[in-house]
């Protein structure tokens, strides 16, 4: 085992999930990636590391995903679990199907996830897990109803600082607005002070910083990037 860190990236083939894989690369990062379709083994590739096809919503995925950088790598040092999109529809119209979906991807995902990596980083004497969340998590927007999920998540974060920060094991909640991964819409870009998207490239950026020595007094937090969007005091 090196001491070269080593980082998990969840839904990693696209989006702001492939902008972080790309920025941990560039700052030396080995990395572990998973995603359903073969864009993460595509990208894996690329940037030197190794790819699970799998969906963040099956434990067992998420299993084989650890494993996979414990008997590569021999350790992890920072967990980013980033998630697809979820089922959306008026908000009373919305299945239970859905909502018990929605709570596999935006949640248990994260519980199941740490219940693999704590006793790893413990083991280690520390490492960071950073949860891409949204910013409706924080305003909820009728165009995202299961970000209520989100909400629950950032209570999760919170708990699971108070208790593991005395492992040096740090937890926070990166919030991103509108992206420009995604089709950009004139009434969504008005609602935002700065006038555009955020490049995915920013996130990235953000979510490397909390993973850094440059972040190890930050934990529990719930941080927006949204060029302004939410007016929460």
């Amino acid at each position: 085992m090196t001491d070269t860190p080593v980082a998990i990236i969840t839904a990693a083939g696209r989006g702001i999930g492939a902008a972080i894989a790309r920025e941990l690369a560039a700052r030396g990062y080995r990395l572990a990636l998973l995603s359903p379709s073969g864009a993460a083994a595509t990208l894996a590739q690329e940037l030197d590391g190794l790819a699970v096809t799998g969906s963040v919503t099956e434990a067992a995925d998420l299993e084989r995903l650890v494993q996979t950088a414990l008997d590569n790598y021999g350790r992890i040092d920072a967990v980013v679990n980033n998630t697809g999109h979820a089922p959306k529809g008026p908000l009373l119209q919305i299945s239970d199907e859905d909502w018990h979906f929605g709570l596999d991807l935006i949640l248990l995902n994260v519980i199941r996830m740490s219940r693999l990596v704590t006793p790893v980083m413990q083991q280690q004497g520390g490492g960071a897990i950073v949860n891409i969340s949204s910013y409706a998590a924080f305003e909820p927007d009728a165009g995202f109803p299961l970000s209520v999920l989100r909400a629950g998540l950032g209570a999760f974060a919170k708990l699971y600082a108070d208790t593991h920060a005395q492992y040096d094991i740090r937890m926070n909640n990166l919030l991103p607005g509108f992206t420009d991964s995604l089709p950009e819409k004139p009434e969504r870009k008005a609602q935002i002070p700065m006038g555009r998207y955020a490049k995915v490239t920013e996130i990235a950026r953000t979510a490397a910083f909390l993973l850094s020595a440059d972040a190890g007094y930050i934990t529990g937090q719930n941080l927006r990037v949204d060029g302004g969007a939410t007016r929460g005091v």
